[in-house]
């Protein structure tokens, strides 16, 4: 355990990159993201509680199930951290220091376009990511797919708005229209040798359900097969595309657009979209059940 719940979300960061990224995506989803920060100020937005001492109980509640190793939280959050850490790891600290000094075109230099192939497969442990991460806040079967299924239906808030992020940011942007068929198409094009090198899946390979990489693959096509549809859906309805997604993010970030290859490498490395709002649905889903237990 790296640090108590508490303390992750009130570090949770106002302001930034990773912010300001999520936020371009508000047209998406209006109104469903809040950036909840501070672990009392969750708390009374989740509660509506005012009362002290009851949100003291509530708290002390919600950090006792959270240090409880014999729950799924803090696997859970080990999920979002690392899918988030392995998929940025190209230049990221060359990168860094120049946050905030250059436009995104400074950053260019820094980078390289990520191989479609690669983007693909990204994309596809990403989505198995939350569905694992899922089943341990759950306590459920990590190879729970139906259950990960009928709950996506009812998605909203912060977890709504990590597949939100999930679709345009490692979906469309990178892969455009029709990237669902992309990506499904590579992954059973894989091999379990390929799949054993890359640098996201070694991220997360020791809590996704399999005893080998074969097994693992084989889960991994499994569920974004069978989570296509949602994500295909979700596109339609909203009349989503690649141009939408890039101008509305170039309202916060400069792009240039015979760069857009680049773009999908600068989100993985500058937005941690699965840590921020991953550590804000652990705490909500904590702040619930304390209440529900007190």
């Amino acid at each position: 355990m790296s640090k108590p719940i508490y303390q992750l979300v009130d570090e949770l960061p106002k302001g930034g990159l990773t912010v300001t990224a999520l936020r371009s995506l508000d047209f998406v989803i209006p109104g469903q993201w809040n950036n909840l920060v501070g672990f009392d100020n969750t708390i009374r937005t989740v509660t509506g509680e005012t009362d002290e001492a009851l949100i003291q109980q509530i708290g002390e509640r919600a950090v006792t199930l959270y240090n409880d190793k014999s729950q799924g939280y803090q696997r859970a959050l080990w999920l979002y951290e690392s899918v988030d850490s392995a998929a940025g790891l190209l230049g990221a600290a060359a990168i860094a220091n120049r946050i905030g000094q250059d436009t995104f075109l400074g950053f260019l230099k820094h980078l390289t376009p990520k191989p479609e192939r690669a983007q693909s497969i990204d994309l596809c442990i990403k989505l198995v990511t939350e569905l694992v991460a899922f089943c341990q806040i759950n306590g459920i079967p990590g190879d729970s797919i139906g259950d990960f299924l009928a709950a996506l239906k009812d998605y909203s808030g912060e977890s709504l708005m990590r597949m939100a992020a999930l679709v345009s940011f490692d979906g469309l942007i990178p892969l455009g229209a029709g990237f669902t068929e992309k990506a499904l198409s590579v992954l059973k094009g894989t091999s379990p040798s390929e799949l054993s090198h890359n640098q996201t899946f070694k991220g997360v390979d020791e809590l996704i359900p399999g005893n080998d990489n074969a097994s693992k693959l084989s889960f991994i096509t499994q569920s974004f097969e069978s989570t296509k549809g949602w994500m295909d859906d979700f596109v339609s309805a909203r009349n989503l595309t690649q141009g939408d997604l890039v101008n509305n993010l170039s309202k916060f970030v400069e792009i240039s657009s015979d760069k857009l290859d680049y773009l999908g490498a600068f989100l993985d490395v500058t937005v941690k979209y699965y840590r921020h709002t991953g550590i804000q649905t652990l705490a909500r889903r904590l702040i619930e059940r304390a209440v529900a237990e007190i």
